[in-house]
């Protein structure tokens, strides 16, 4: 077969005799199986972006026929005449959330090309382009017959989508990404191959974005902004506010939807108490704690971004807990903690670990945000993910290169495994002034899921190591929604839950 040219195009009224031959051809086994040019010119009318053919070398060897449908309206088990009117299209609604297909076809010496493919893709591509909810149809059987005295309709599908049976309609369709959802009987009755039966098949558009009367609407492209924090001397509570509010007006003045801080970015102020014990200087550290937050929670209204506070010492009923806030844009403010206190911790301050775990909702999605060596613990960021967590936040504070390997290389590995956005930030320099905090190391970093849409090395951008600077990085949501249907792997999916669980207490 030579082929010079193929070409994917609207179906015009002109094309009608070769199209319909082109049917007939298809449908051998059920001759009387085509659409009057009445009908064609009602379909190309109401809806002409649904109509479309393949050509091949300016011959006519394919097409796929949809309308737009109210799904709602229609009982789940319908049939072909209810969902096209009885062949008339009045239920064809331009504001409807459905993408119904009533015909694909492809003349049997053009099979094996691919042809259907590019037919199916393009619906998909038109699904999301007109924010449908997806893509329906009732899908032939057309080996059925050979099996109805032994095997039920559903017996066979199963067998079918086992590979024991091949049917090759179906298997087509299961390969284009559609599910089965329902078996409809007597949903086309001159489909005598398929016994009268279909598979209602389902596409979901992931893209889909419900009609939204509010004025704000969730991001789907987000810019993180990540301040990699000197520790230095500072006078007071006030020179160190003033640093802080340097970095959010620089992130903010690149329209940053988040600004980050390390853990422990305030521990300078801890200087000014280096004559007393460790125990006793972060407890008066933790006194700025509230008026610190106070502040962040001002600065996120006046620079209109989202600010995750690092990380501060907090004493509630005399224990002194590891705490940092999430302070939004609209001023609603939200704690973390971190859970998982370090052997030093506990040993030189006597630190106790929080209990709150939870997904944080934000204008800009779900986000998670654990402080350090709680990123090292992957059921926590597993928990997050159940909830819908798209976005997970670091803050850490590590001293060695020994300790910052750890927390790099378990946040690309949650980035991964939980299909998510991973940002850490941590502190250089060091304070020579203050007791148990020496010198810091640290690179801040944003993780990716390692799949063809992000960078092969799962790293989308990254700070010169032990340089003060901010970094800044977009993020594209829906690539994640993408990776969750359609990736290489599918560490969420395909999770053997009938091996193992994991619960939050």
């Amino acid at each position: 077969m030579d082929i010079e040219n193929i070409e994917l195009t609207f179906l015009k009224l002109s094309d009608y005799n070769d199209f319909k031959d082109a049917m007939v051809e298809a449908y051998s086994s059920m001759p009387d199986s085509y659409w009057s040019k009445s009908q064609i010119k009602t379909l190309i009318k109401q809806f002409p972006e649904g109509q479309v053919v393949i050509k091949v070398n300016n011959q006519i060897v394919g097409g796929a026929l949809s309308i737009i449908v109210n799904y709602d309206l229609f009982d789940t088990i319908h049939t072909f005449q209810d969902i096209t009117g009885n062949h008339t299209f009045e239920t064809h609604d331009v504001n409807g959330d459905t993408l119904y297909g009533i015909e694909v076809f492809i003349k049997p010496q053009f099979r094996g090309l691919r042809l259907g493919r590019r037919l199916y893709d393009y619906r998909k591509e038109l699904c999301e382009r007109l924010n449908l909810k997806s893509i329906v149809f009732g899908g032939r059987i057309p080996n059925y017959h050979k099996y109805a005295d032994s095997m039920s309709p559903k017996e066979y599908i199963y067998k079918v989508r086992n590979k024991e049976i091949n049917d090759p309609v179906l298997n087509f369709q299961l390969s284009n990404d559609f599910y089965p959802s329902k078996i409809l009987k007597d949903y086309l009755k001159s489909d005598h191959d398929s016994n009268g039966f279909a598979v209602l098949l389902k596409w979901d558009n992931i893209y889909y974005q419900k009609t939204n009367k509010k004025v704000s609407e969730i991001k789907k492209n987000v810019r993180l902004g990540l301040i990699q924090w000197q520790m230095r001397p500072y006078k007071n509570l006030e020179e160190l506010m003033q640093q802080a509010e340097y970095f959010i007006d620089a992130v903010s003045g690149y329209r940053c939807d988040f600004a980050l801080f390390p853990e422990f970015f305030n521990a300078p102020l801890m200087a000014e108490n280096n004559h007393l014990s460790e125990p006793e200087a972060i407890r008066e550290l933790a006194k700025h704690t509230d008026n610190i937050t106070d502040q962040f929670s001002q600065l996120a209204i006046s620079y209109n971004i989202n600010i995750i506070t690092g990380s501060m010492p907090e004493i509630r009923d005399d224990i002194l807990y590891n705490v940092g806030y999430l302070c939004r844009r609209d001023g609603t403010k939200e704690i973390y903690e971190k859970l998982h206190v370090t052997p030093d911790e506990v040993k030189v301050w006597g630190l106790h670990g929080g209990d709150v775990l939870k997904v944080y909702d934000t204008d800009c999605g779900k986000i998670g945000i654990l402080v350090c060596y709680d990123s090292e613990f992957p059921e926590l960021s597993r928990l997050l993910a159940d909830e819908g967590m798209n976005i997970l936040f670091v803050p850490f504070l590590t001293d060695t290169q020994n300790g910052y390997s750890r927390v790099k290389c378990c946040a690309q590995a949650r980035a991964i495994e939980n299909e998510c956005y991973v940002a850490i930030a941590g502190s250089v320099g060091n304070l020579p002034k203050v007791h148990n905090m020496d010198i810091q190391y640290a690179q801040s970093m944003v993780f990716t899921p390692c799949d063809f849409p992000f960078p092969a090395n799962g790293i989308k951008a990254e700070t010169t190591p032990n340089t003060e600077m901010i970094l800044i990085a977009d993020v594209d949501l829906d690539l994640l929604r993408e990776l969750n249907q359609f990736g290489s792997v599918r560490n969420l999916k395909d999770r053997r839950k009938d091996l193992f669980d994991l619960k939050k207490k």
